[in-house]
């Protein structure tokens, strides 16, 4: 925890703010419906309401993410909380055909936060502190006082009126500077403190003042006054959390005197007794932060209205009542402080690799990690995406064990990430994958990979096994198996066989899909290869308007976004990393073209990426993650660098 970035720490402190805000409205709508209830409930629910929005940040930080797509909106990110700024700029239309890419990842920011949050940070703790410091120096000075005051006379008449209320126990009563405001406090043990000339008071104005005291140490407001005192200087800054202060101071003496009026006071009597200590005694400016008070005078007039309303409602909630606020308080606070944005597609790589898998372990929060990993994938960062996905198979295999599904998906993606380093390795992680995950559908990658794996050498046998396997592990992929068990028997030249099985894949297919497209393209390349040139046609021409179905292009030009001509400048390649084939297209014999369409910056680099024409089989992601890292030379108008759109194709070719 405390080897958290202050990006971590700011998304937990600006993820309790907006949860917070909503506890104390939804603490504003239970108080309005209890509206015809007691005070005390109502209390009870305010009591509630700040122990839940202090506990929140602390819950948020302990507790493993609870991932909740659409939450994203309203929550920040937070999965390890490695995040990017992303600078997007969708376009539409074609230019001329220029060499370069991209996708929006934008400017990772690296080092500790960017400085609006860093300052957002400090001056949040910085209230925060000067609000806790305040309480603290409060309660200092009453404990002070509490030390140095003298027992008050009158001790009979303390402890009968405390047994009238059901107060077990002896309570202190200790004498304080004359004409000082009557005040409980102590959050363990409480004590009441009164002025030292109330000795002189008249007997009723002393016992019922006594009794309101003593009301407050039977409820505990001492304490509660604390856990209030204490959310308060958390949230200092919140509008909402103000008001819900002085609901809660309100309603907390509205109680006090509901358990006074109960004990047999009368409320003609006890108004007028009110009135007169307000009037006659002093608030105290020091201890008044860690003290609950008698009489605010601001509360005065709506306290005076309830004591002599005789419709009131003064039932105090008993244990059961608290019991249940306690536990469905717990029952909501608890899973909405594990609720994390769910990560979109625009996330970053940490700055401190070890550091966020360490807080990955903390948190169990493997997640974190994967995303990272993606991240740094499409930055072409392979051996951190690899170190990142080690460390989030280990948090795997704490939280859920080294058998579980969990753990054989992180050796899937471990194994993916391997390949990008050395397009040869990985088997054994896929194998081992394979083993855990059985025929679920999430063994479905490893399956492919390694009846590949057998088909190039040869093994045609066990290849075909893992296609069975992938069949019926994920049924979903039951046209995708097939081709690939038609592809094995083209291998053995079992040539009518593969025909079959090629016709049963497209079948098994929906008819509109990209998989669809996908094998009718490579039933194509097998019909050629046998002399069926119309046949294959016919194939290709039903695969083309499918693909074009799936394209995505942009929506419309943007503003400040170019289009290539008359007056442009084009942008040129400065470098660029070449796409790599995958195991499936060079298993497929597949070629084609990716045609994409990007936003070529002012910076040089690739701001935004849409699929015109995609192939499938993995090529299309690997021309975008190959395309992203061409850097450029940007285009111009009028001698300005300007934003550009073009049209960029990448060409795959077996030789």
């Amino acid at each position: 925890m405390f080897g958290w970035s202050g990006a971590e720490w700011f998304s937990i402190l600006t993820g309790a703010a907006v949860k917070g805000s909503g506890v104390l409205a939804a603490a504003w709508v239970a108080g309005w419906l209890l509206r015809r209830r007691s005070a005390a409930l109502r209390h009870l629910v305010w009591t509630a309401a700040f122990a839940a929005i202090l506990a929140l940040p602390f819950l948020s930080a302990a507790l493993p993410a609870l991932r909740v797509p659409g939450t994203g909106a309203v929550l920040p990110p937070q999965g390890g909380n490695f995040q990017t700024t992303a600078t997007m700029a969708g376009g539409a239309g074609t230019g001329s055909a220029v060499d370069g890419g991209g996708i929006a990842v934008g400017t990772l920011r690296r080092g500790w936060l960017p400085d609006w949050r860093m300052y957002l940070l400090l001056g949040w703790a910085a209230g925060a502190g000067v609000a806790l410091a305040r309480t603290l120096v409060a309660y200092a000075a009453a404990r002070q006082v509490r030390r140095s005051g003298g027992p008050f006379p009158d001790r009979d008449l303390c402890a009968t009126l405390a047994r009238s209320l059901g107060i077990r126990r002896a309570v202190d009563v200790i004498g304080i500077d004359a004409g000082s405001m009557p005040m409980t406090f102590g959050a363990r043990r409480a004590v009441v403190l009164m002025p030292a000339d109330a000795c002189i008071w008249s007997e009723e104005k002393l016992r019922m003042v006594l009794l309101h005291e003593l009301a407050h140490v039977r409820r505990g407001d001492a304490a509660t006054h604390l856990l209030g005192r204490a959310a308060m200087a958390l949230y200092w800054w919140n509008p909402l959390a103000w008001s819900a202060w002085r609901e809660f101071l309100k309603e907390r003496e509205r109680a006090a005197d509901d358990l006074v009026l109960n004990a047999g006071e009368r409320p003609p009597e006890y108004a007028g007794q009110l009135l007169e200590v307000a009037r006659g005694v002093r608030s105290s400016s020091v201890m008044g932060w860690a003290t609950a008070s008698m009489a605010r005078r601001s509360q005065l007039e709506g306290r005076l209205l309830a004591i002599l309303d005789s419709g009131v409602n003064r039932t105090a909630p008993g244990r059961a009542s608290v019991m249940a606020a306690v536990l469905l308080a717990a029952a909501m606070i608890v899973p909405l402080a594990a609720i994390r944005a769910q990560e979109g597609a625009v996330a970053g790589v940490p700055a401190d690799v070890d550091a966020a898998i360490l807080a990955a372990h903390v948190q169990q929060n493997f997640q974190a990690l994967d995303v990272a990993a993606q991240s740094a994938t499409r930055l072409g960062e392979y051996d951190t995406a690899r170190k990142l996905l080690k460390g989030a198979l280990a948090v795997r295999g704490e939280a859920a064990g080294e058998l579980s599904v969990e753990y054989g998906v992180g050796l899937v993606k471990l194994a993916e990430a391997e390949q990008k380093v050395d397009v040869k390795s990985g088997g054994d992680l896929y194998a081992q994958a394979a083993q855990i995950l059985g025929e679920r559908r999430e063994a479905a990658r490893a399956l492919t990979h390694l009846g590949l794996a057998a088909l190039e050498k040869r093994d045609f046998a066990g290849a075909f096994e893992y296609f069975q396997k992938l069949q019926r592990a994920a049924p979903a992929q039951a046209g995708t198996a097939l081709m690939w068990m038609a592809v094995v028997r083209q291998e053995e030249k079992n040539f009518d066989e593969a025909d079959l099985l090629y016709g049963s894949a497209i079948a098994a297919e929906d008819p509109h899909s990209v998989d669809a497209a996908v094998i009718m393209q490579v039933y194509a390349t097998f019909l050629r290869a046998q002399g069926r040139a119309d046949q294959a046609s016919e194939f290709e021409m039903r695969a083309a308007p499918i693909r074009k179905a799936h394209a995505k292009p942009a929506a419309g030009l943007p503003a400040g976004v170019y289009r290539i001509g008359k007056g442009m400048a084009a942008p040129t390649v400065l470098s660029k990393i070449e796409p790599q084939y995958t195991d499936e297209a060079r298993a497929a014999r597949f070629q084609g073209t990716v045609v994409l369409q990007i936003v070529v910056g002012t910076d040089g680099l690739v701001h935004d990426v849409h699929l015109l024409r995609g192939l499938g089989l993995g090529l299309d992601e690997n021309a975008i993650e190959a395309v992203n890292r061409w850097r450029f030379k940007p285009g111009a108008k009028d001698g300005q660098p300007v934003k550009v759109l073009a049209t960029i194709e990448v060409q795959y070719r077996l030789f």
